[in-house]
């Protein structure tokens, strides 16, 4: 893959949610291998010309953008696109990904870049076909089928990225892995 494609994306990292499973802690906050799940998802996003990260503000040591969908917990929809709005410089590429995915890398974004040549995007699956939370999107086609603000809060993100020619990437190991209770914490 050439260099330019890796430039030319910005990334959303949704990071609001209310984490009902794991006692309502700040999921960027927890911390797995020594570092938090935030950092991991930084880690991931490295290429990425700017990142905004959509959840409470903590202490990063990348430069990074925080906000906050409104209504707050507006679910997946509501926080890629308030965090896509809150992009200094939008990019024709957008990668996304969910804070609590600590085993997607950057070699992981780079594959998803690689199978959206040509495409509206591709997502990150399970090993029995279900999308993630990782995905690279292409803006223009995001922007032209988004909701308008007040169809945002709840919406089921398949349904938003249902006209989209996504294709859908394997897992490599545990990529696809989330962390959503304490169980899985342990597990990962």
């Amino acid at each position: 893959m050439g260099a330019g494609l890796l430039e030319s994306f910005s990334a959303v990292v949704l990071a609001g949610g209310r984490a009902a499973r794991l006692d309502g802690v700040d999921k960027a906050s927890v911390e797995l291998d020594g570092r938090t799940l935030l950092a991991h998802a930084l880690d991931a996003l490295v290429d990425a010309a700017e990142v905004v990260v959509v959840g409470d503000p903590v202490p990063t040591e990348r430069p990074v953008t925080f906000t906050r969908e409104s209504p707050r917990y507006g679910g997946p929809v509501a926080g890629l696109l308030t965090g896509r709005d809150a992009l200094l410089h939008p990019t024709p590429r957008l990668a996304v990904l969910a804070v609590d995915m600590p085993r997607v890398t950057a070699a992981t974004v780079r594959r998803l870049h690689e199978a959206a040549a040509g495409r509206d995007g591709a997502a990150l699956v399970d090993p029995d076909g279900r999308r993630q939370l990782a995905l690279v999107l292409d803006t223009a086609r995001l922007d032209a089928v988004r909701p308008g603000h007040e169809e945002q809060h709840g919406a089921p993100l398949h349904r938003l990225l249902a006209p989209l020619d996504l294709v859908e990437v394997a897992p490599t190991g545990h990529e696809h892995r989330d962390l959503d209770t304490w169980a899985d914490l342990r597990d990962l």
